[in-house]
């Protein structure tokens, strides 16, 4: 990884009608980078996606994408970013093989049919070549949906929830395979909802409501959430978590297996919130916040926000 910049834009923004759902978001993410780019649905995750790779023309804002203008060069920038959308968008009556012809047809690529053997290769498809891509399981979908991605050698991969209806060990594989791309100098921006997944990132941006809400590592975005949090175990946890979440100071109170996960900005209005609970029935056990703490105190901080 380098400080060179593949993605350096500022000001990004779109709007649908009365909807803004890319609010003046900036951005930059280096190149060899796998940046996580988490937020729930509908937070502006695609929109943004889509106006860096050219299918949608932002109405404000400035930046460079692989050096090209975001804005002025679209075109240019189609033709060096690799894009998995959400939903497997591939010819389920072509095969393996076919689908990844017809890819490397549409960038006219030279020498296409040795293109399209070493892709087959890469991403360990040879053997099913000559399956239908519609009668592929969730993780082999997703092999050639990034076959297709990389078959014109991009410099950037833009991928949106990839790993969605995909099984363990083949979420576990494909995050194999992007470490090792990222190793070779792909940069990625990666939308996920899975915070194991999160942490595999070099570095996070979390977008809610279309505002940019906080970038960095996950330990630099777990220490400027300023959350404190307690775990604590015992009878009857459920209802404890129902007394404590009405009480100033606690944000979230929520389960993890057995235990649950007392959380809240302010330490002081948090430990005088629990303290009526500290009895010996309860173990009460300081922990730092993790990522799905922090997750869930940055959503909490945009409910209520107006729409617009």
């Amino acid at each position: 990884m380098t400080d060179e910049l593949a993605i350096d834009v500022k000001g990004m923004t779109k709007r649908f009608g009365k909807l803004t759902a890319v609010d003046h978001v900036d951005l930059q993410v280096r190149k060899g980078e796998v940046c996580g780019f988490l937020g729930p649905n509908g937070s502006g995750k695609t929109t943004f996606i889509r106006m860096l790779c050219g299918l949608l023309r932002a109405d404000e804002g400035s930046g460079q994408c692989l050096g090209h203008d975001v804005i002025k060069d679209s075109e240019t920038i189609k033709r060096q970013v690799g894009y998995m959308t959400q939903k497997f968008s591939f010819w389920e009556d072509l095969t393996i093989e076919e689908n990844l012809d017809f890819v490397a047809r549409m960038y006219s690529l030279k020498n296409r049919r040795e293109t399209v053997k070493q892709s087959l290769e890469r991403l360990g498809l040879s053997a099913r070549k000559d399956q239908l891509a519609g009668q592929l399981s969730g993780g082999w979908k997703q092999r050639l949906a990034l076959a297709a991605c990389l078959i014109h050698e991009p410099q950037l991969l833009l991928l949106d929830e990839p790993t969605a209806g995909v099984d363990p060990i083949a979420r576990r594989d494909f995050w194999k395979e992007i470490h090792q791309l990222a190793g070779q100098g792909l940069t990625f921006l990666i939308a996920t909802h899975y915070m194991d997944e999160a942490e595999r990132c070099h570095r996070l941006a979390f977008i809610a409501n279309g505002k940019l809400l906080t970038v960095g590592t996950v330990s630099d975005v777990v220490e400027n959430s300023h959350l404190t949090t307690w775990a604590v175990d015992g009878p009857d946890l459920l209802q404890l978590a129902d007394k404590l979440q009405a009480l100033p100071g606690v944000e979230q109170a929520v389960p993890f297996g057995g235990i649950l996960h007392i959380s809240g900005p302010d330490q002081a209005a948090l430990e005088q919130a629990i303290a009526p609970f500290r009895t010996s029935q309860y173990h009460w056990k300081q922990v730092p916040a993790g990522l799905e703490d922090v997750f869930i105190h940055l959503m909490e901080q945009t409910k209520g926000a107006p729409s617009k």
